[in-house]
């Protein structure tokens, strides 16, 4: 592998992440135009929106290169160590401070505090934390995606219950009556709650709402067998073992046919899912179905800070024109096209004005959750760590571990990979070395 020595960028990126691949080229092409890179449907859909910057912005060019997602982060982080970024592009709000961390990202905040057009006071604050690091602002909320309640409205109201529930009391309790309702009828296919064991983010937004943070000692350590998280996946865990969600992984068939078909009365989904369901329940049951904020352990509970945010890289020639790129996709009526574009929601309050958004008490429902969202710790190992959880909660789901030492088996897990944080910030000498300030960074 061909490193760039400029800056020590590489080296760096390659010794802390184990990059590794064939030869890199170490420049990048001298164009006058903004280079975006962007993923999957958003990449697709992004370019429709330059040209009414281009418009309003005389002398400026946007060039897009669409990426697949599967591959995303690699190629991106590739091109850090190649010393061949894009200008700007937007990252999953998880992955902001992996490449804050390697001096990847420009800091925003001398330009978000001289700007006209984006306050933090209108963003929800859940994704604005998304995009600090380090006391630093590294990003913007592109578009924003969290987790709540899809619910039959119809089999809920034949139960008995006319309202969605609103804490966890009143879940358990209506899942309950659906339970013992399905068993009177011996109709063994159909449960109350569809609860893919191979998912993690529903136990994660349970964790987040008990105000114990996932990780202690400033984010050096696990912090699972805290009374917070243990209440969570003890919750979590009764789901299945009381049978008020089966224990399957990716077995079920369809999900859009097993909803219709009553099979289950409760999902938790995110916002792309409102268009499938309107598009793939029949026209006759499109009346009978509704969503609801997650309920929490004594009210409305809180939720996933999911997302996307557009970031300008530190090694970009266009840093002031690229931040114009961000303003003008962050103006509430662009925010509003992109979201009859893609469904994608807006991550701030005034976007939400238009009429687009407004009407649809589904949407209504996400845009009540998105008031009570919750970032996942700002640590570059946060998504090796969530793939512990969805380990680690699968097992618990299915009644192999029992929540005391499935809560040690995550501390243990997740100390083993901040071990190399926690080396970073003992060896001051070191980190200061990479030329990344690693070790105030890390903190």
């Amino acid at each position: 592998m061909t490193i760039c020595r400029g800056s020590g960028l590489g080296a760096f990126v390659s010794l802390a992440l184990g990059v590794f691949g064939a030869n890199l080229g170490c420049s990048r092409p001298d164009s006058s135009a903004i280079e975006l890179w962007a993923a999957g449907r958003e990449g697709e859909v992004v370019a429709e929106l330059i040209p009414g910057f281009e418009s309003s912005h005389p002398g400026l060019h946007v060039r897009v290169q669409q990426m697949p997602w599967l591959g995303a982060h690699e190629k991106l982080l590739t091109s850090v160590v190649a010393e061949s970024t894009p200008d700007i592009a937007p990252l999953g709000n998880t992955w902001v401070a992996e490449f804050a961390v390697i001096g990847a990202l420009e800091p925003l905040d001398d330009r978000v505090s001289r700007s006209e057009l984006i306050r933090e006071s209108d963003y929800f604050a859940g994704a604005w934390e998304t995009n600090r690091f380090a006391n630093t602002q590294y990003g913007v909320p592109w578009y924003v995606d969290t987790r709540l309640l899809f619910y039959r409205r119809d089999l809920l109201a034949e139960a008995g219950f006319e309202q969605p529930p609103q804490t966890w009391d009143e879940w358990r309790a209506m899942m309950s009556a659906l339970r013992d309702r399905f068993d009177a009828r011996r109709e063994p296919r159909r449960a109350p709650l569809y609860l893919p064991v191979h998912e993690p983010e529903p136990l994660i937004a349970l964790a987040l709402q008990q105000g114990d943070p996932l990780l202690r000692d400033g984010d050096r350590f696990g912090n699972f067998r805290s009374a917070g998280f243990r209440r969570a996946l003890d919750f979590y865990a009764g789901l299945f073992r009381d049978r008020l969600a089966p224990k399957i992984g990716v077995e079920i068939g369809n999900l859009y046919d097993e909803f219709a078909r009553g099979n289950f009365v409760f999902y938790i989904g995110g916002p792309w899912q409102l268009g499938e369901f309107a598009r793939r329940l029949p026209r006759e049951l499109q009346g009978s179905w509704a969503t609801a904020p997650l309920p929490g352990r004594d009210g409305a509970g809180s939720s996933l800070a999911f997302g996307s945010s557009l970031v300008v890289f530190s090694g970009s020639k266009k840093k002031d024109a690229s931040y114009a790129l961000i303003e003008y996709l962050s103006r509430p009526d662009v925010q509003r096209h992109f979201y009859e574009l893609t469904g994608d929601l807006p991550p701030r309050r005034a976007s939400w004005q238009g009429p687009e958004l407004s009407v649809d008490d589904r949407t209504a429902a996400f845009r009540s959750q998105l008031e009570r969202i919750e970032p996942t710790p700002a640590v570059p190992e946060w998504e090796r760590i969530m793939a512990e959880i969805k380990t680690v909660g699968e097992m618990t789901a299915r009644g192999r571990v029992g929540v005391d030492q499935a809560a040690a088996e995550l501390d243990a897990r997740t100390d083993q990979i901040l071990e190399k944080r926690r080396w970073l910030l003992e060896q001051p000498q070191r980190a200061a070395g990479t030329g990344t300030h690693a070790r105030e960074e890390a903190r």
